[in-house]
């Protein structure tokens, strides 16, 4: 499954409490990837780690970035798409974020690993993108 995934998989990865532990794991266990985060939205990743989880967790997913486990995706060729997505879907509300990983995973296999469906089922019906896991 190439393509961008969302991050919310990463962080179920990190919390074996968390209800998407099990379903995160299986997806990506089954696929090698690769796996992009859109540089636009690592200030949210990694807020969100450091307050849930703390400095480990962070350093760990900082870790993944720097082996190349996840590759930084900058994005700038995708900035007219978020905006396109962003304008489109703002009944949503669509947001940068979730426009961002939209546009990287259309130009990288289509396809989007996340446990929040709301927005990204909307726009999966445009034939785009995908969404996974698929329940």
């Amino acid at each position: 499954m190439p393509g961008a995934r969302g991050v919310a998989s990463r962080l179920a990865l990190f919390n074996r409490a968390d209800a998407h532990h099990q379903a995160a794991a299986s997806v990506l266990e089954s696929d090698p990837g690769p796996y992009f985060v859109p540089a636009g939205i690592l200030a949210e990743v990694t807020h969100m780690l450091e307050v849930r989880h703390g400095t480990e967790k962070l350093d760990s997913f900082l870790s993944d970035l720097e082996s190349g486990a996840f590759a930084l995706h900058c994005g700038e060729r995708d900035l007219a798409r978020i905006r396109v997505l962003v304008r489109r879907y703002e009944s949503l509300p669509l947001g940068f974020a979730d426009a961002a990983v939209i546009a990287c995973a259309e130009g990288r296999g289509g396809q989007v690993l996340t446990f929040d469906r709301r927005d990204f089922d909307v726009i999966s019906h445009e034939g785009t993108v995908s969404v996974h896991p698929s329940w």
